[in-house]
Parts: structure tokens; sequence; C-alpha cells
């Protein structure tokens, strides 16, 4: 728990360093998400990290607050994001930076054997913060293309592939389909050369390629054609498309940012 909750505070910070120094026309410039700018991607972490204590502390107000606030569907999503766009970014920024500590240490504070609700199935304190993390990375992803800034990748991408592939049946239940009986075997070069192995080592349904790749599919940040990834298998390659490790319901994805 220590490494994961320094490696989710490690995620924070390198987004944090793209942002810290932005003017406020910075703050307003879009990104690939659509509708949403540098600020509308900081306020929605800001605004995730606040349902996570929710979840947290109060459990039964969570699902309150679930169920009065997303009683007209996902708009309330749209709704977290642009809280912060009219706000001075500094105080936006200051909001944000306090909520993601406090979830860090809130979350390393949670009975391991604690499930706790959330806008998918429930989840314990472990996986909470690797879905934090998660999508932490991905907002900054989006951060970076706007800016146009080249992130190095690290191992803490491990975290986001482990989630990719432990939801696999969740992406198929997130488009109304059974889960599959298949057992798909997943091989990815981490960014430092080692290999990360999940699945039946002699399973016929395959993914590899770059962890980086993976994590990009998996998060929806690319297109799978811009991934050199290899599949293999009838089982993996209807995965493919569906791919999602975020909660919630199937995402748009991304157009392919090259022909082919």
């Amino acid at each position: 728990m220590d490494g994961l909750v320094a490696d989710l505070m490690a995620e924070g910070a390198e987004l944090d360093s793209l942002v810290a120094e932005l003017r406020a026309a910075g703050w307003e410039v879009g990104t690939p998400a659509a509708g949403w700018t540098v600020a509308h991607q900081i306020s929605h972490l800001a605004w995730t990290d606040r349902w996570t204590l929710l979840a947290a502390r109060d459990p039964k107000g969570f699902a309150a607050a679930l169920e009065r606030e997303f009683a007209d569907g996902m708009a309330a999503v749209d709704q977290g994001a642009a809280e912060g766009v009219g706000e001075e970014p500094a105080a936006l920024l200051r909001r944000w930076r306090a909520g993601r500590a406090e979830v860090a240490r809130v979350l390393a504070e949670v009975p391991a054997d604690v499930r706790l609700p959330w806008f998918g199935p429930p989840m314990k304190a472990r996986s909470m913060l690797t879905a934090r993390l998660m999508e932490t990375w991905a907002h900054g992803q989006d951060v970076a293309d706007a800016l146009g800034a080249d992130r190095t990748p690290t191992d803490r991408l491990r975290h986001i592939a482990h989630l990719g592939v432990r939801t696999v049946g969740f992406a198929f239940a997130a488009h109304g389909l059974p889960a599959p009986t298949a057992p798909i075997r997943f091989e990815l070069r981490s960014p430092g050369g080692e290999l990360w192995a999940w699945g039946e080592e002699n399973a016929a349904d395959r993914v590899s390629g770059p962890a980086l790749d993976f994590c990009l599919l998996v998060t929806q940040r690319r297109h799978p054609d811009d991934l050199a990834l290899t599949v293999e298998g009838d089982t993996a390659n209807a995965w493919l498309p569906r791919a999602q490790a975020f909660a919630g319901p199937p995402g748009e994805g991304r157009k392919p940012l090259r022909r082919h």
C-alpha cells in the first residue's frame, strides 16, 4: 500500500508540473476530450477526489448522492468538470492539490477487506488507489497532448496495465455482453524493458506490445489503429475496441491520428 500511495502521489505531482506555471490562457486550451479545456481536466480530477472521499467516509451518503446527482444520467460528470472553469487557476490548483493529498491519506487508512462504493462495482482501497492513479495518468495525457508536452513513461504504468487486465469482463459487460470464457494472455514490455505478463501462458488469445500503448488503449486515449499492439484470437479481438479500465458507461474513444 505504501508503494501504491507513493506512486499515486508521484503521478499527481507529474501532472501538477505541467500546469503549475500555466498562465490563464493555458488553462483555456482545448484538450482531446471534446469540449474540455485544461481547466476542465483538473476540475474533473478534483471533483472525482471529492466523490472518492465521500465513498471512503460515508458509503451511505455516497449512495444517496449518486442517486440524487445522477438521476438524469452522466450529465453530472460534465457539470463536475465545469465547476473549476470559472475559478481562478491558483484556487483550482490549490483545491486539487488538497483533495488528492487527502485521498491518498484516507484510502491508506481504509481496512484492507472493506469494499467502497463507486460508479461501477464496489472496490477495495487498493483498487480505488489504482483507479485514482489510472485516472490521473489518463487525464494527464489529455493535458500533455493539449500543451504539446512529452511525458516519459514510468513503471507506474504497471498499475494501469493491471487494471486493464482485471477489467476485461467489465469492458464486455459495459456493452451488454457476457464476460468471455476464453482466457487471454497479456505480455507487455515495460518502459524499462522488463516483461510484464498476465494470464495463462498457453492461451490461444493473446495481446502483446508496449505497456504504454496498452495503457493508452484501456484508458481510451488512443485509437487501437495508432498503437503497436499485436492481438491474436477471437476473444482478444472482440475485446480490443471495447477495452475500458474506467468505471461508467462505454466511452466514445478517440479517432485515429493517422491514416492506414
